[in-house]
């Protein structure tokens, strides 16, 4: 594969597995706005975005089995279809009841770009070239949480938050020209691939049996809760406890994102030092430490803005490190059914942070501690999780540096 044709994959897959991440972040800053214009209330507009979570937690389980059935392809079309006409129907919604159902919607939709992406890393790359490609479509997915909340700040000041949804709906349309024109065909459909309930099921049950696969896609779904956390609560704790406008919210998000973003790109020049299996464990045992400092600050009553975002940037540092390794672990022992196990993990991450995301709303509360509290005892129970895992891992397919495939050890 020659060095053009491998940026241009990663951008497009970049592209595909940003476009939840987009959505997510663009709206955050217009959450007052929506409260006021849907005489609603901050917290229950959070119920939008967990909405969102739970589209996607259940589309990736729909997405899985239709990838490996009939190809990348075409289920990616319909998924992005649906995105565009779901995103347009929550530029129109008049009440928050339909803007969460457009939300779920469109959730559903988006799904299908970073199953797809995920299980195409799986396709096109080697084993050992995994977390180094994970680490890159993290940098290219960085763009939105660096971009798309400080856009949206400005276009919701500007315009009013229905145009938020406007810009992802024209974002859908080009990403969906993109695929049709530019992004190969990576897998050959299994016709042999049941669609039928029990089949599936079956399936599924033989991806979760795998101790690699249950270990690191749960410790690693766990851990990335503490973003959901952290995303869910921070519009409540910067523009109503911090009392911040959208502007400046925009620009500490952005900030906060160089952490994430930044340690998942070092992340490559350690895998040249470390196994994955090292660098993720590690990663939780610094999660760990941070998390329960900073809880301890915040009910100590000595949390100030500067604070809060040292401590956030610190914990988005080591989810960086932990994502994509746990990623590319999970997935090294499939080849067959790697669209299934891509979407079982995805599943995972989402109903983790939909779960998160629902507790931390009913706190309506001005406070930090919520989103905080969420943060350290996600952290905690990854570690935990990873612990106790690795004890049943008797044959880890690990992923090296300087092999072509998984290494057995």
């Amino acid at each position: 594969m020659s060095r053009k044709t491998y940026v241009f994959l990663i951008l497009i897959l970049g592209s595909l597995t940003a476009l939840a991440p987009f959505s997510i972040d663009m709206y955050l800053p217009g959450f007052p706005a929506i409260a006021k214009d849907l005489h609603t209330t901050s917290a229950k507009v959070s119920l939008s975005l967990s909405g969102f979570f739970i589209g996607v937690s259940l589309g990736q389980l729909l997405y899985g089995p239709l990838l490996d059935r009939f190809g990348r392809k075409k289920p990616l079309f319909i998924g992005l279809t649906v995105y565009i006409l779901a995103s347009a129907g929550c530029a129109v919604s008049n009440s928050i009841e339909t803007l969460i159902l457009m939300r779920v919607i469109q959730a559903v939709g988006s799904c299908a770009a970073s199953v797809a992406s995920v299980a195409m890393v799986r396709d096109l790359f080697p084993v050992s070239e995994s977390p180094k490609v994970f680490s890159l479509l993290l940098l290219v997915v960085g763009a939105s949480p660096m971009i798309a909340p400080t856009v949206g700040g400005y276009v919701t000041s500007a315009f009013g938050w229905h145009a938020v949804f406007i810009i992802l709906t024209g974002m859908g349309v080009a990403i969906l020209l993109a695929t049709v024109l530019w992004l190969p065909d990576t897998y050959k459909p299994d016709l042999t691939m049941s669609l039928r309930p029990a089949p599936i099921l079956k399936n599924f049950l033989s991806v979760v049996r795998e101790p690699q696969f249950y270990t690191y896609s749960l410790a690693g779904a766990v851990a990335f809760a503490g973003l959901f956390a952290y995303v869910s609560g921070s519009p409540l704790v910067f523009m109503e406890v911090f009392h911040t406008d959208e502007k400046v919210y925009g620009w500490i998000f952005a900030f906060l994102s160089v952490g994430f973003i930044g340690s998942s790109q070092l992340n490559t020049w350690l895998l040249r030092r470390f196994r994955s299996e090292q660098i993720v464990h590690v990663a939780l045992i610094c999660q760990v430490l941070i998390g329960f400092s900073f809880l301890a600050t915040a009910l100590s009553g000595m949390l100030t803005l500067p604070v809060l975002i040292v401590f956030l940037f610190l914990f988005l540092c080591c989810i960086g490190y932990t994502f994509p390794n746990a990623s590319a672990l999970s997935l090294a022992p499939f080849t067959r059914n790697a669209g299934s196990a891509s979407a079982l993990m995805g599943a995972f991450q989402m109903g983790m942070g939909t779960l998160i995301s629902i507790v931390i709303s009913l706190f309506e509360v001005p406070s930090a501690i919520p989103m905080v509290t969420g943060m350290a005892v996600s952290a905690l129970l990854a570690l935990i999780i990873l612990t106790l895992g690795k004890r049943n891992i008797t044959n880890l397919v690990s992923v090296s540096e300087d092999a072509g495939a998984g290494v057995m050890h």
